[in-house]
């Protein structure tokens, strides 16, 4: 299958969704004088470089170039790094994360498992000569050492290269389990949202580093069938109701001597935060493995013990937040929790925001404020659909920082704050560099412009007034009734009706094939209420009910011809778009399900046991929500509805199991259906012809099923 060279798919695969080029991982020094920032040299360019923003003359620089740091060379990422960005969902090259010290003179990054640093100031980059493959480098906050990890061992070395020595080694393992230090385990980089697995003192002097042990965890195997002479790769998976791997942390000194931290481990085994700065003692957040209760504790270093500084707990579950709990610099713990039916900032004890907000991320905390995104509560007058603002919070109230209509994210050192904004009328983002709230500076970005604009219209759907996003085609002028794309993600944790250009590209591009696509983030999606969230506890099939209310409103005021409509969706979407034609045939015709999870039984555990429960005490709740039981699928009565299925052969997140055992699971009721594989792709599809094709077959296949070829 062949496309013009500058056909939509072809140039939304070359540049990674249209990302590459853009400005990301902000960092501001504070003395307000330098952004560093990651960027590629073009919007087709994977390798990104280290940038320098001058804030004294607005000159940018180049401080590491990965091209030149690896000699031309081709780089090849270690296990682990690969891990890392599977989990991080991270598609680039080159410069892909990176780390300073306190005063942002000093830089650390990994190119093909080799240890870089560069000179933030002088804009000069070299390799230090370490064992490897090295994973996470983090300088000390005095800049004088960088710890790293390397083989399953802590190791750190001076900044000049000198001294290098392991803090922590590997320990031998039990059976087929393995013991490493300064990682994070599986459930943390997928589903806590915390990827490191070690943390400096403020003084520079030692550091809290995580002890994973997996040997509790069951085995799973990954292999390619497309290769047969390669051995199946081996993974700890900690599939719902399988026990987890063990996680211990300890306060290590670089003179190797290490002292536990204690905690009631067999009552909060997750580890869900770590916190340490000058403005206090080290600062945990662990979690009961249900999730409905979480503890925070302050450490004392010296010893270990931990004293509780607060305590919560929630009937259904509680979330975890970025940017939170840390403390304030007066001391006192900050927090987002949900209170009153609404999702607040708490600073000590007290509440510092109401129902008009919903809280979504701490992005700096100052003697005089907090720095939050948060999105318009359920309960405003006037809710703005899709949108995410920055504010400036304090116990005298609230104050916006973005103005305009968008989604906005922000990063603060001092009197700077780099603003970074994207809108529904333009494409990309915007990254203003203020000062004491004026623009000093803009830096551009260099991602190509996608040459399509969503024809989109934000509105609520239904009588639980479901944020829907509506696409028609770019010509169509109202004369007739289209057939009907639904394209949703629809569950926990993303949210797709947007106030963005950007992320309804695709939907559009789907539209001007001749559809009406209509986009809804029901109940379970994030940004509107706790409430809203928690609405799925036990039973996912809730999803799909909020999908269906948005369709029948929306075609009561808008052209859609619902005998033809089709669903689209990959992971929890791929899961909802399978849902539909077995559950629903007589509203859905046809759905595509790609990477889909068919049995919630075979996904992990913090996701599935925050909202199925455990499957030992609660196998009613993952029947229910199950598409490999379904009744369904062996009901004569109901009509069979096309269902295509996609699906990486190595993912290692929503492993291909499901697809197969949903497939075996139609063919034993006499259902068709077709199966596309993807040998060697995972749950991400960064490679440029499958990300392209996938688009193409999946419009022939509508076409083809629904009539309209």
């Amino acid at each position: 299958m062949t496309t013009e060279p500058d056909s939509f798919p072809r140039r939304h695969a070359r540049t990674q969704r249209f990302t590459l080029g853009a400005p990301r991982s902000f960092t501001v020094a504070p003395d307000a004088s330098r952004v560093v920032f990651l960027r590629s040299r073009s919007g087709t360019d994977r390798a990104s470089a280290l940038w320098v923003l001058d804030l004294t003359d607005g000159t940018e620089r180049v401080a590491a170039d990965p091209r030149v740091l690896l000699g031309g060379a081709e780089e090849h990422l270690p296990p682990e790094e690969r891990a890392r960005r599977e989990r991080s969902r991270e598609g680039g090259a080159g410069v892909v994360a990176y780390a300073t010290d306190a005063t942002v003179e000093l830089a650390s990054f990994a190119l093909s498992g080799r240890l870089f640093t560069a000179e933030l100031r002088a804009g000069t980059a070299r390799e230090l000569r370490v064992p490897g493959p090295v994973v996470d480098p983090r300088p000390s906050p005095d800049g004088r050492y960088v710890a790293y990890v390397a083989g399953g061992a802590l190791r750190v070395v001076g900044a000049e290269g000198e001294g290098d020595r392991a803090l922590a080694e590997p320990e031998p393992a039990r059976g087929a389990g393995s013991v490493t230090y300064g990682l994070a385990e599986f459930v943390a980089a997928e589903e806590m949202g915390r990827s490191r697995g070690f943390w400096w003192a403020p003084e520079s002097d030692r550091l809290l580093v995580a002890r994973v042990d997996d040997t509790p965890v069951r085995r799973w195997w990954i292999a390619d069938p497309a290769h047969p002479e390669r051995e199946p790769q081996r993974v700890a998976y900690p599939a719902a109701g399988t026990d987890n791997a063990e996680v211990r942390l300890f306060v290590i000194g670089l003179d190797g001597v290490r002292t536990e931290v204690v905690w009631d481990r067999a009552r909060y085994p997750y580890l869900a935060r770590v916190h340490w700065s000058a403005a206090g003692p080290p600062l945990l957040l662990v979690q009961a493995r249900d999730q409905r209760s979480q503890v925070y504790l302050a450490v004392d270093p010296d010893t270990g013990a931990t004293r509780m500084v607060h305590a919560d707990e929630d009937p259904t579950w509680l979330d975890l937040f970025p940017g939170v709990p840390c403390w304030s610099p007066s001391g006192q713990l900050v927090r987002i929790a949900d209170e009153g039916g609404a999702r607040v900032l708490a600073v000590g004890e007290r509440p510092l925001t109401g129902a008009q907000l919903h809280v979504r991320a701490v992005l700096d905390v100052s003697a005089d404020d907090v720095l939050v995104a948060a999105s318009a509560g359920a309960e405003a007058a006037d809710a703005e659909i899709g949108e995410v603002h920055v504010h400036r919070v304090n116990e005298l109230g609230v104050e916006r920082v973005s103005q305009e209509p968008g989604v906005h994210t922000a990063v603060r050192a001092g009197d700077v704050t780099v603003l970074v904004s994207a809108r529904l009328d333009r494409p990309g983002t915007q990254v203003q560099v203020l000062r004491d709230g004026k623009r000093v500076a803009v830096i551009p970005s260099y991602a190509e412009d996608p040459g399509l604009s969503p024809r989109v219209t934000l509105l609520e759907g239904g009588a639980r007034r479901i944020p829907c996003a509506l696409l028609m085609p770019t010509d169509y002028h109202g004369d007739t009734p289209l057939p009907v794309l639904m394209d949703p993600y629809g569950g926990p944790h993303a949210q797709r009706v947007v106030a963005a250009h950007n992320p309804h590209l695709t939907s559009q591009w789907f539209a001007d094939q001749g559809f009406a696509v209509l986009v809804a983030d029901g109940r379970g999606t994030p940004g509107r209420s706790p409430a809203w969230e928690k609405a799925i506890r036990d039973d996912f099939t809730r999803t799909l009910d909020d999908q269906i209310e948005a369709l029948r409103d929306l075609a009561r005021r808008h052209p859609l011809d619902l005998s033809r409509v089709a669903i689209r969706g990959w992971s929890y979407g791929g899961y909802l778009a399978a849902l539909a034609v077995l559950r629903r045939p007589d509203v859905f015709h046809a759905g595509i399900a790609g990477a889909p999870v068919t049995d919630w039984r075979l996904y992990d555990t913090h996701y599935t046991e925050r909202y199925l429960g455990d499957p030992a005490a609660a196998p009613e709740a993952y029947t229910r929500s199950s598409l490999v039981d379904d009744d369904g699928l062996v009901s004569p009565a109901e009509p069979h509805r096309p269902l295509m299925v996609i699906h990486g052969l190595a993912d290692d997140n929503v492993v291909v199991a499901h697809s197969l055992r949903l497939s075996s699971a139609l063919l034993a009721a006499g259902r068709p259906h077709e199966v596309l594989p993807l040998s060697g792709v995972t749950h991400m599809t960064p490679q440029e012809q499958v990300a392209e094709n996938l688009l193409l077959l999946q419009v022939d296949f509508l076409k083809r099923v629904l009539g309209l070829a």
